[in-house]
């Protein structure tokens, strides 16, 4: 989401890329947006991802206004429009972000953000989403401080990521933030761990509120 070089790493934590070339990364330049898409919104993510259970887990209101930080090509932003009065896919990739526009319900909306801000209006939204983005983001601390601004009164933030530790797919061990670091800086953050789903197989799942 946040430069070619992360557009490289999701590919390659979605599988799409062989070992050789996760490890020569700099001699080889990083995938195009139409490539990037289709890993995306490859099929057999589902099988690892599982996206409808995720989306269960959330228990999203009619009312409810869902962000999905980082949200590529609307992989999660467009299946949360189904269940919330608004669904924000926020990237700072316009390209990736018309893919996810294409055919999308009426309810569901494109930002376009940039690396260091979501681009959220005060208190416009219930529920802040990352799935695999959160360990891309540099100067988290400030990050959060924007995303706070953004929740309404009672909202949360849901973080999605791999654990620290070898999995068939997922970004290098040296990339990837351990759930105790993520604890930890929301907790900074002045939030604190609600809900933790253990359905995932490769990912943590958490869910903060404010304390």
């Amino acid at each position: 989401m946040y430069s070619a070089r992360v557009s490289f790493w999701v590919l390659a934590a979605l599988g799409a890329l062989p070992a050789a070339a996760q490890v020569e990364h700099q001699q080889h330049p990083p995938r195009s947006s139409e490539e990037y898409a289709r890993v995306l919104n490859d099929p057999q993510r589902d099988g690892w991802q599982k996206p409808h259970e995720v989306v269960q887990a959330l228990a999203l209101r009619p009312d409810e206004a869902i962000a999905d930080i980082g949200a590529g090509t609307g992989y999660f932003s467009r299946r949360f429009a189904r269940h919330a009065g608004t669904a924000y896919a926020v990237d700072i990739d316009s390209n990736l972000l018309a893919r996810a526009a294409e055919g999308a319900p009426a309810n569901h909306r494109t930002i376009l953000a940039a690396p260091d801000d979501p681009k959220l209006a005060a208190k416009s939204v219930d529920t802040i989403f990352f799935c695999d983005v959160l360990h891309h983001i540099g100067n988290r601390p400030a990050y959060y401080e924007k995303l706070d601004k953004a929740l309404r009164p009672g909202g949360r933030i849901v973080i999605v990521d791999f654990h620290k530790r070898q999995t068939p797919m997922g970004p290098p061990l040296s990339m990837r933030l351990s759930a105790e670091e993520v604890e930890g800086e929301l907790a900074r953050a002045g939030f604190k761990k609600t809900k933790e789903f253990g359905f995932l197989p490769y990912q943590y799942f958490f869910v903060f509120e404010r304390k």
